[in-house]
């Protein structure tokens, strides 16, 4: 039997994509330590992430980026970048596991698969947790070299989150191609 956890990184952040990863095991499949990415440090979860992909049957990340996420909001640019995965992966699992309550794909392809969400699936469930630390390494080596593109807003340390540097930074050199209008208009950044 083939289980596929997905998770997703980056729906709070004012700058950059958001990812989903879609990571598929035979059952019984286990590394020990997995854990929620959020309670990884980053060598940790930078470790757990070949481990991972050295011992998945299959995997795939999907990003939408800034521009998108503004034009169909957040909730839909997840589930989208989710559907991306679910779709790109070579293998069809026969069940997969989601983190989070609520799960509504395009086409309705939702009631095609074997699914079950599940609220903190990331500290509960491993194949979940696998996709968390393979969302969250690629999503944060995407704002490091972010931080190379655009100097000065220091995403390879915040990677986009809403820190008071990142404030800051906005406040000192403005808004920048990769961030998500639509968050900054609700905080009066214009």
């Amino acid at each position: 039997m083939l289980v596929c956890g997905i998770d997703e990184a980056g729906r709070g952040p004012l700058a950059g994509p958001v990812v989903a990863a879609a990571v598929v095991f035979e059952k019984g499949v286990f590394i020990e330590n997995v854990k929620d990415s959020k309670i990884l440090s980053e060598k940790e979860r930078n470790v757990f992430f070949s481990r991972i992909l050295n011992v998945c049957s299959d995997y795939c990340v999907e990003e939408i980026d800034n521009k998108e996420i503004d034009e169909i909001n957040i909730l839909r640019a997840t589930m989208k970048a989710m559907h991306k995965a679910i779709i790109n992966l070579k293998i069809k699992p026969d069940k997969f596991f989601i983190d989070g309550n609520y799960f509504k794909l395009p086409d309705n392809y939702e009631s095609k698969i074997h699914y079950k969400t599940v609220v903190k699936g990331d500290s509960k469930i491993f194949e979940i947790s696998c996709a968390s630390i393979i969302a969250k390494v690629t999503r944060d080596k995407i704002m490091q070299n972010y931080g190379k593109v655009f100097p000065g807003y220091n995403f390879e340390k915040h990677k986009g989150y809403a820190t008071a540097e990142h404030y800051s930074n906005i406040r000192k050199l403005g808004i920048c191609e990769i961030h998500r209008l639509s968050f900054l208009k609700k905080l009066n950044f214009k």
